[in-house]
């Protein structure tokens, strides 16, 4: 993939893809998430990413969204463990009017009262709105245990204690200790010419003070698997079985992306999806998932299905596990598998507000882009062996842990 990058004085570092597509996206990303909050934060960096629209020193909360919209763009941002990420797309034109307005609000919200007091009760519904959501509410509460007492566990949107206590002077101690110059990326797609977008990104971002990082995340160490099955009054059955696994580092986290895409990834034919809802109709949803995080990673399957199925489904769950961690894949059974992920990896590659913030956080990571050629590569060289072991690994009985409403 071609590309070319761009270091601030301040550290911040500027990363730019071409295309030759009529939209342009450009976004910020800072290395700053749920797990950098102080145990009175807890929620700090999910409120900032609603609030930072709220009005700065020459805006207001409806310029602030008007800004792009007036020419027909886009807006947004959200929060994860480890990432703010504020995202824009828009016709080509106005890369300049997005860099000036990404840079405004990073530089100078002002975090009105009245517009904070507001944003809490919306985020005291979204919180509210998980508990009527058991799918989306398991998943935290997975989390919280596996990573206990430890901040990997805090949920993004907090809680509802720490959420009243926020205001403007906690938000600003917050983003002065984590939004540092030297954890932020700022990356851009588009068929503008990287002399005239760098020139906007020195402009409006390279007047940030300079703010190096001086301290280090806590890393996870202290895993303890589990069960927990907590009697609810859903009519589905909801769970989570997971383990610990690689972080964004590992050598082997290709090896699993590739084994996870095989036993419950999107495509309809997992083998996950195949067995328990196409084969017996014993869920509704099934789905593995695999998290990468900078000391950590993990991977789970989730699954909803009747009460009466509930038994079944874990029981044949363990089985095809099992069946991975035993059982050699036949090399044409492996070759399958390796082109359809690489063909969705292709697919997702023609969306490029999705590639924008897979770019960045790539380019934060590693310092650098992998062409698609070098990842096939890498997916190719994968061999039926290493599959196995990764299996035996991360499926292995003894470290699985189960979280479930039933």
């Amino acid at each position: 993939m071609d590309y070319q990058t761009l270091e601030l004085s301040n550290g911040i570092r500027y990363i730019h893809v071409p295309t030759d597509r009529y939209v342009a996206h450009l976004a910020i990303i800072i290395n700053a998430g749920t797990r950098d909050e102080l145990d009175h934060e807890h929620g700090m960096a999910h409120f900032i990413e609603h609030v930072i629209f709220k009005g700065t020193q020459k805006r207001k909360a409806y310029h602030i969204l008007s800004r792009l919209e007036d020419v027909g763009g886009e807006i947004d941002a959200y929060t994860s463990k480890e990432d703010t990420v504020v995202y824009t797309s828009f016709l080509k034109q106005y890369f300049n009017r997005s860099a000036e307005l990404l840079a405004d609000i990073y530089i100078n919200s002002v975090f009105p009262e009245k517009e904070l007091e507001k944003e809490k009760e919306v985020i005291l519904d979204e919180i509210n709105s998980y508990f009527d959501s058991p799918s989306e509410q398991i998943y935290d509460d997975f989390e919280n245990k596996i990573f206990d007492n430890h901040d990997l566990g805090h949920p993004i949107l907090g809680s509802k204690n720490s959420l009243k206590s926020f205001d403007k002077k906690a938000i600003n101690a917050f983003m002065s200790r984590t939004y540092n110059t030297d954890k932020i990326v700022i990356c851009s797609i588009g068929n503008i010419p990287f002399q005239k977008t760098a020139k906007s990104i020195e402009k409006y971002f390279g007047v940030i003070p300079e703010n190096r990082r001086t301290w280090s995340r806590n890393e996870f160490h202290f895993y303890q698997p589990f069960e927990l099955i907590q009697s609810t009054q859903t009519h589905q059955a909801h769970c989570v079985v997971g383990n610990i696994a690689y972080d964004a580092y590992h050598e082997k986290r290709k090896a699993l992306l590739l084994l996870n895409n095989i036993l419950g990834g999107p495509g309809l034919n997992s083998r996950l999806n195949l067995a328990l809802r196409e084969r017996h109709g014993w869920v509704y949803t099934i789905e593995s998932n695999y998290a990468q995080y900078s000391d950590i990673g993990l991977w789970s399957v989730y699954f909803g299905s009747d009460k009466s199925n509930f038994e079944k489904v874990l029981k044949h769950l363990k089985i095809e596990m099992q069946q991975m961690a035993d059982v050699t894949m036949g090399p044409k059974q492996l070759e399958k598998a390796k082109q359809q992920i690489i063909g969705q990896m292709a697919m997702a590659s023609e969306n490029n507000q999705d590639m924008l913030v897979g770019i960045g956080k790539s380019y934060m990571l590693y310092d650098k882009l992998e062409s698609f050629e070098h990842i096939k590569e890498v997916v190719n060289g994968i061999g039926v062996e290493q599959i196995k072991a990764v299996a035996q690994e991360v499926f292995d009985a003894k470290q699985l842990s189960i979280f479930a409403y039933v």
